[in-house]
């Protein structure tokens, strides 16, 4: 067989290994361990997946690493298809999966190169795969699930000057007819975009609703200082896509600095994803990027 037909049926039959094995974690995982997502799934998984295309597509090393990109594209894309991810979380995961992807992969070649008789057979390969995979992910996910118990809380805070006095300002974030701020990069790949807030009632306990364009949010008024500060407790987050991430409560404080207004945005989340030293940094930037669109929106009427 020509030497492009070997790399090519090796690529294949490697991709196909490390997609199956991808999904597979996936499901597993997300059935276990609920809307959390952790080191098993964006680490263990992907370098599970990478060390089987190692034993799998044994040569050239270009098959293997080819292997390894489509196994990896593959998942994300049929994960989009099926509804069970967003195309921003796909982006975001990304680097991380690959880490673990090329981890996996140089220790299977090294595995491969130390340990695997250049002899056995390709049945006996997948067998030793078909042994392995399974274990690791079962023995990662019951070692992590302790851990993945209690959601992390996070605290998110935006301040912004409006030139405007507090009691103009104060209307202005009860209810909102439309939002004309230019959107953040992220809007454009999957970050809901915020469209309008209703609220019905005033003071304790009247009720306020947020439209983004996949959902809304459901709040109740939990202080009220007019015109200086508005709590607000979530009772219902209906966001599609988003099953990891809850929102908890939000507040708008207004401060008086001369003519203008001090307004301060600060939102409280909880979140099931781990590990936390990725994934907080790009939560913090979803909601700080949702606030700054709303508050700039403020800004900008206060400017006409």
């Amino acid at each position: 067989m020509d030497g492009w037909k070997i790399s090519l049926a090796a690529a294949a039959v490697g991709a196909i290994s490390g997609t199956a094995i991808g999904l597979a974690g996936f499901l597993f995982l997300t059935s276990r361990q609920g809307h959390s997502m952790g080191v098993s799934l964006f680490l263990l998984v992907p370098f599970v997946a990478g060390f089987s295309i190692a034993l799998i597509a044994r040569k050239p090393k270009s098959s293997v690493v080819a292997a390894s990109l489509l196994s990896v594209i593959a998942s994300l894309v049929l994960l989009i298809a099926l509804g069970r991810e967003g195309v921003l979380c796909a982006i975001l995961a990304f680097p991380i999966i690959v880490v673990g992807l090329v981890v996996g992969t140089v220790i299977g070649f090294l595995v491969r190169k130390l340990f695997i008789k250049r002899d056995w057979s390709q049945p006996t390969t997948m067998g030793i795969v078909l042994l392995i995979a399974p274990t690791v992910i079962l023995a990662g996910e019951r070692i992590e699930r302790p851990m993945l118990l209690r959601p992390r809380t996070e605290v998110v805070q935006t301040t912004v000057e409006v030139n405007d006095p507090p009691e103009k300002v104060w209307a202005r974030i009860l209810a909102i007819d439309t939002v004309q701020a230019n959107k953040p990069i992220l809007m454009y790949i999957g970050l809901p975009i915020p469209q309008r807030c209703t609220m019905q009632g005033r003071g304790l306990g009247a009720k306020r609703t947020c439209y983004f364009n996949v959902g809304y949010i459901e709040e109740t008024v939990t202080a009220w200082n007019p015109p200086y500060y508005l709590g607000l407790s979530v009772d219902r987050t209906h966001m599609p896509g988003r099953h990891w991430l809850g929102f908890e409560s939000a507040e708008y404080r207004l401060q008086p600095n001369g003519p203008n207004t001090r307004l301060t945005r600060t939102t409280t989340v909880s979140s099931d994803l781990h590990p936390s030293w990725y994934c907080r940094r790009f939560e913090r930037l979803g909601v700080e990027s949702e606030h700054n669109y709303i508050l700039h929106d403020i800004m900008l009427r206060s400017a006409h």
